[in-house]
């Protein structure tokens, strides 16, 4: 099995990004959500999220030579929504011995789904956020990405829906756990 291997993107990655995001989520998603879901959700809420670039804590995860997934941890009060989504933007900084760092736009390639890219990732982002201080996560999980946050101790909250273009909207679920 080939290792897997995470760096901090940068802004050179964002086009391999976009692409990797936009195949994740056409096929990932399917039989989660109907494709007018999935197709507003594409042009709208998933893509990359500039903020979490600039702030280092957005991450790539590489098996062999060929991008495998990408996913983040932020410091911000942003819960969900890449950076054109205005609807769910508010990038003031979180107190980490109050609130909770969010887990952010995880996507996995669909030629590396179910390898441990996810997981990987994750545990990557909660080690990041506990060294910043953080002491709990919490993040808005689509609802293909619930079995893997509840495989690693994530307990949901609620369910929510987000509003898409088209009259369209996702269900998504709120789900926190402590770090410390």
């Amino acid at each position: 099995m080939t290792a897997i291997y995470i760096r901090v993107a940068t802004l050179d990655d964002v086009p391999a990004l976009r692409e990797l995001i936009e195949r994740s989520v056409r096929e990932l998603q399917a039989g989660w959500y109907t494709p007018e879901q999935i197709e507003a959700a594409a042009q709208s809420v998933f893509g990359v999220d500039m903020q979490l670039i600039e702030d280092g804590t957005y991450y790539v995860a590489e098996m062999g030579s060929q991008l495998a997934g990408c996913g983040g941890w932020s410091k911000r009060t942003t819960l969900y929504g890449a950076s054109h989504f205005e609807h769910s933007r508010q990038d003031t900084l979180l107190d980490p011995a109050r609130d909770p760092a969010r887990i952010r736009a995880f996507f996995t390639h669909p030629a590396f789904a179910r390898k441990g890219v996810g997981r990987a990732l994750l545990l990557h982002c909660e080690d990041e956020a506990r060294e910043a201080g953080f002491r709990s996560m919490e993040m808005a999980a689509t609802l293909p990405g619930v079995p893997l946050y509840e495989a690693h101790g994530y307990l949901a909250l609620d369910t929510f829906d987000v509003p898409l273009p088209g009259h369209q909207s996702i269900q998504v679920r709120r789900m926190t756990k402590s770090i410390v």
